[in-house]
């Protein structure tokens, strides 16, 4: 368990390259070609990155919650264009 909890501690990457690495280690798992060992380093490493994502994705939608709790964003209707509420 000392192990996962140090991994998690290393310093946060950047959303887009958790995502690259990710596609990367999904790619190699589904391949079928590597040694169960392998297989578990890399689902290890995977795991580790989808939670530096999800902070990412849990930051970003704080922020934007954030933002229209305030009031300074108006919704927009996808339909015309114009900002919801407006003539």
């Amino acid at each position: 368990m000392a192990q996962a909890q140090a991994a998690d501690e290393s310093p946060e990457i950047e959303f887009e390259a958790a995502m690259e690495r990710l596609e990367a280690i999904v790619s190699q798992l589904e391949g079928g070609d590597l040694k169960l060992a392998d297989s578990l380093a890399l689902y290890e490493e995977g795991v580790r990155l989808a939670r530096i994502a999800q902070r990412h994705l849990e930051g970003a939608e704080g922020k934007i919650e954030a933002l229209l709790a305030d009031g300074s964003l108006v919704d927009v209707a996808p339909e015309d264009g114009r900002a919801a509420g407006s003539a």
